[in-house]
C-alpha cells in the first residue's frame, strides 16, 4: 500500500477497515478486526474494553509502531498505513503517544530535560541551547518544578514521570495525542491531576486525543465520544454520556457493571453511574481475551 494525499475538508484522522494480525503456529491471529472510525481536529475519542480486546494493538498501529495487515489510516488526507519509514518520518511529529508505563517508556540514563529535548534533537530543531530552553518550558508547563530539569526518571514519582512523558510527547507540537492507558498506573488523586492537565492543554492548543482505557471513569472525564471494543471489533459507539448511561450492547453493560464493583475499579469512579449502582451490585465475569 502506498500513501496518497488528497485535499479538501475532512476528519483529521480516518481509520477504515483496519486489520492487524500476528503470526502464530496455528496461523494468523487477528487482534484488530476491520475497525473503522473518525476523529475530528480538537476532538476527544476513547476506545474502551477489557484487557486483551485489541485496543493497545490499535493504538500502536495508529502511531505506526507496528504495520497494519490491511486497511487505511488516513491522517489529514495522507494514508500512512503502508508508508515506508522514510516517508513516514516527517509525519511522526504530528501524532505522538503517551504510554501506560511512565517509567519503562523513559530512558533511565537521561535527565528530564534531555528526555523532553530528544524529539527536538531527532527533528533537527534548533541548537542545543534552544532545545534545552524549549524542554524547560514544557517541563514547567506540565507542572514540574525547575529542580526537575536535571533529575533522572528514578528520582520521580509515577505521576511526575507521566508528566515528563506528556511533555516529551508535546515537544514536537503534535496535532493528535494517543494515550494508551496513560493514567491506569497512577493513584486516583494523581490520575485526576493528569486528566486535568490534558484538558487544559486541549483547551489551549486544540490538540485531539485518542484515549485507550478500560476505566469508564477516566473515559467519562476526558472523551466526547467512545468506541467499545471486544475481541478486536468495535461493538458499540456514540457520545460518551449516552453510551455509559444507556449501553445498548450486553458487553458494554457488563463493562459498566464491572466498573461499579468496588473490587474491580481503579481510579475515578463515574459519578453519574453511582445512582444506578443498585441494579448492578454484582459484576459478572468478563472473560479475559488473548489480544494485547
Amino acid at each position: 500500500m502506498t500513501g496518497t494525499h488528497t485535499t479538501g475538508a475532512g476528519p483529521f484522522l480516518s481509520v477504515e477497515d483496519l486489520v492487524v494480525e500476528y503470526p502464530t503456529a496455528r496461523g494468523p491471529f487477528r487482534a484488530v478486526d476491520r475497525v473503522s472510525f473518525q476523529l475530528e481536529r480538537g476532538g476527544s475519542l476513547a476506545v474502551v474494553g477489557e484487557s486483551g480486546c485489541g485496543k493497545s494493538t490499535l493504538a500502536r498501529a495508529l502511531v505506526r509502531l507496528l504495520r497494519p495487515t490491511s486497511g487505511r489510516i488516513v491522517l489529514d488526507g495522507t494514508d500512512i498505513a503502508g508508508l515506508a519509514e522514510r516517508r513516514l518520518r516527517p509525519l511522526r511529529r504530528r501524532v505522538q503517544m503517551v504510554f501506560q508505563d511512565p517509567y519503562g517508556s523513559l530512558d533511565p540514563h537521561l535527565t528530564a530535560q534531555q528526555i523532553v529535548a530528544e524529539p527536538l534533537r531527532l527533528s533537527g530543531v534548533g541548537d542545543r541551547a534552544e532545545r534545552a530552553r524549549r524542554a524547560a518550558g514544557l517541563i514547567d508547563r506540565v507542572g514540574l518544578p525547575a529542580t526537575a530539569l536535571h533529575r533522572r526518571p528514578s528520582e520521580f514519582s509515577g505521576g511526575q514521570r507521566q508528566r515528563i512523558g506528556i511533555a516529551r510527547a508535546l515537544a514536537s507540537r503534535p496535532e493528535l495525542l494517543v494515550c494508551d492507558e496513560a493514567t491506569s498506573a497512577l493513584d486516583v488523586s494523581v490520575q485526576a491531576q493528569v486528566l486535568g492537565l490534558l484538558r487544559e492543554l486541549q483547551a489551549e492548543t486544540g490538540i485531539a486525543y485518542l484515549f485507550i482505557a478500560h476505566n469508564l471513569g477516566v473515559v467519562r472525564e476526558i472523551s466526547d465520544e467512545v468506541l467499545v471494543m471486544n475481541a478486536g471489533r468495535i461493538v458499540e459507539r456514540g457520545p460518551t454520556g449516552a453510551v455509559l448511561a444507556s449501553p445498548a450492547e450486553p458487553y458494554t453493560r457488563a463493562l459498566r457493571r464491572a466498573a461499579l464493583d468496588p473490587t474491580a475499579i481503579r481510579g475515578v469512579k463515574p459519578r453519574h453511574l453511582l445512582g444506578i449502582a443498585a441494579e448492578t451490585r454484582t459484576a459478572p465475569h468478563v472473560p479475559e481475551g488473548t489480544r494485547s
